[in-house]
């Protein structure tokens, strides 16, 4: 059976997951009263509840006799890491845009990717039965991005597509007809080329790596070369060539619409998975035994940020989460790093921390998130840029580009937020219906909490995108957090009384019956110092009778922080203590004297 490999890449939520959807639906794969559900592809939870792709994954379908194998990308910047090995895997790329919003910092990141290995485009321009759709421009835009880009002639004469994913139809022109996805099929037999098979003897480059319970490890990659079979023995290449491991191999499985299914054979060509091997992991080669040279695997770009992982040592530790232990907590760091090669761990100096590096926030916050709903407690230190020096020994450190779409009345307020962060303004332009669209160069270490206060500046109206851009020479000094903390001085749960007569030194956050302990953070001090208070007091009680009615206490809604934000908000002598029922925000070092001291030592020195 002939084959055809494609990813879908585009931004977030321009419709990659929705797509496939509809063209598992359009090819027969389902029963038509079978039940589906909406993004059958975003299978993880937190998928699901926040609406975006983190895993690629793989799914198949049939056409006309083709066997079309479709990886679906994630389409946040965070995620790269997983869109850099799975183009390893496919022969052409679809890139959807979005009618309204055009091209986009992911797609021009992907987009980038897929034309350097050579990859040829089709351009599908998605949601055209927006009011707000600008089809045409959004044509040029993909034009114009391929040529800056540096596209081939072949690459940049790509065919073009309009259409409504979510209505599930697709059409060489805008107008129509409405009716089904058959010219995407078609376009993708006739302008994808049949995946080329190489010489020799069995060679798949592993691209993707799962864990399983009954089966260990599960890689998935491409079949460059060769066929593999159950019981065959292989060996592992690492990238230099060195030998990782030899084994057999006990299964070899292959994406059938949504279900992995064991196959007998595995041909060259087609994307399949394998089990039994104990060490190889993403980037290696597996191979046949007479093979020396690993295939050529793409360099990944470098993690931008890091975070410190510790062990949960607050006056409530092991109340909430079962798995507290350092050794636990290593362990699950390091089977992490095996499966996502864009996340690097390492040993702190302290014997019960770890420092993670990554993309960015949203991508060490998701594993924040999943680790918590396992179970586990951590103590989370203040995000820190990656810093790199260069050969005569300057400090360099991340640039980001940042594209922020915002109503023009609020423009002002997102340039002047933009400067204090060192940002540089590249490009202003209108950008439809009474909007603007700023893009900026600032450093990585500025951005680190900006998503709510532009939120705020500009009444929930902006839309911001960023991507790595270079590493350049430091900026300089950034303005922190302009406000202290008030902290609890006492352990107890906080009483509805005290909170509300503490109102007037900042905003709380917290609520009257919650937990607290002596160094806790709980609430926003007003002014730039920190504030130790008691939320513990209740009110003087006698058995006298006030001649007047009592005060009714009435509580301000208190700051409810995500993890993202409580993340971005915290000092660097601060941590977000995580579990899996609370998010609470403490300093390091809990007892005030300790901090006093820390604080003369600080002054000392400098």
């Amino acid at each position: 059976m002939t084959m055809r490999n494609i990813a879908i890449i585009a931004h977030v939520d321009h419709g990659k997951t929705t797509l496939i959807d509809e063209l598992l639906k359009s090819s027969g794969m389902f029963r038509d009263n079978q039940k589906t559900e909406d993004r059958m592809m975003d299978s993880n939870d937190i998928e699901r509840e926040r609406g975006i792709t983190i895993l690629a994954k793989v799914t198949s379908l049939e056409h006309d006799g083709v066997r079309i194998n479709i990886v679906d990308t994630p389409g946040h910047a965070d995620f790269g890491g997983e869109v850099e090995r799975i183009l390893h895997m496919v022969d052409g790329v679809i890139v959807l845009v979005d009618a309204a919003e055009g091209p986009m910092p992911q797609t021009k990141f992907v987009v980038s990717k897929a034309l350097k290995l050579g990859l040829r485009p089709i351009v599908a321009i998605n949601k055209i039965d927006k009011p707000e759709q600008r089809a045409d421009e959004v044509l040029d835009e993909c034009f114009d991005l391929f040529a800056n880009l540096d596209a081939n002639e072949d690459q940049l004469d790509f065919p073009v597509l309009y259409g409504s994913a979510k209505n599930g139809w697709m059409s060489t022109d805008p107008e129509g007809p409405k009716d089904s996805l058959e010219p995407l099929f078609e376009m993708v037999i006739k302008h994808v080329p049949a995946p080329t098979v190489e010489e020799g003897e069995f060679r798949l480059l592993a691209t993707t790596i799962q864990a399983d319970n009954f089966l260990g490890r599960i890689l998935t990659g491409r079949v460059i070369a060769g066929e593999v079979t159950p019981n065959m023995t292989v060996k592992a290449l690492a990238r230099d060539g060195s030998i990782v491991e030899t084994g057999r191999i006990s299964k070899v499985m292959a994406f059938r619409g949504l279900e992995r299914t064991t196959i007998e054979k595995g041909v060259a060509g087609d994307i399949v998975s394998i089990s039994g091997l104990q060490k190889a992991t993403v980037a290696d080669t597996i191979c046949h035994p007479s093979i020396k040279d690993a295939v050529a695997a793409q360099p990944i770009d470098p993690p931008t940020l890091s975070m410190t992982f510790r062990i949960n040592d607050s006056p409530l530790a092991g109340t909430e989460g079962d798995k507290v232990q350092s050794r636990v907590i290593r362990a699950r760091l390091e089977s992490e790093a095996e499966g996502n090669v864009a996340l690097k761990v390492r040993e702190a100096d302290d014997a019960d921390a770890f420092i993670v590096s990554g993309r960015g926030e949203l991508l060490l916050s998701i594993l924040i998130e999943n680790m918590r709903r396992e179970g586990f407690e951590l103590g989370i230190g203040r995000p820190q840029v990656v810093m790199q020096e260069d050969e005569n020994g300057k400090v360099l450190e991340p640039i980001e580009e940042v594209i922020i779409d915002v109503d023009d009345e609020y423009s002002g307020a997102v340039v002047k937020g933009m400067a204090e962060r060192k940002g540089e303004m590249i490009d202003m332009r209108p950008s439809g219906g009474g909007r603007t669209r700023l893009i900026f160069y600032a450093p990585t270490r500025g951005l680190i909490g900006y998503q709510s206060e532009l939120l705020s500046d500009t009444r929930g109206t902006a839309i911001l995108n960023r991507i790595f851009h270079e590493y350049a020479l430091h900026k300089g000094e950034i303005a922190s957090r302009g406000t202290g903390v008030l902290l609890s001085n006492g352990d107890g749960e906080a009483v509805a009384y005290a909170l509300w007569q503490l109102e007037d030194r900042g905003p709380m956050m917290v609520t009257p019956g919650t937990k607290v302990y002596t160094g806790m953070i709980v609430g926003e001090h007003t002014r730039g110092n920190d504030l130790e208070i008691n939320v513990l007091k209740g009110k003087q009680l006698t058995n006298i009778r006030s001649s007047g009615k009592d005060d009714a206490v009435k509580l301000t809604t208190p700051m409810k922080l995500s993890l993202e934000e409580a993340l971005s908000y915290i000092a660097n002598d601060e941590l977000v203590e995580v579990t899996p029922k609370s998010i609470r925000l403490r300093k390091i070092l809990l007892d005030p004297n300790d901090r006093k001291r820390q604080s003369r030592a600080a002054k000392k020195s400098a």
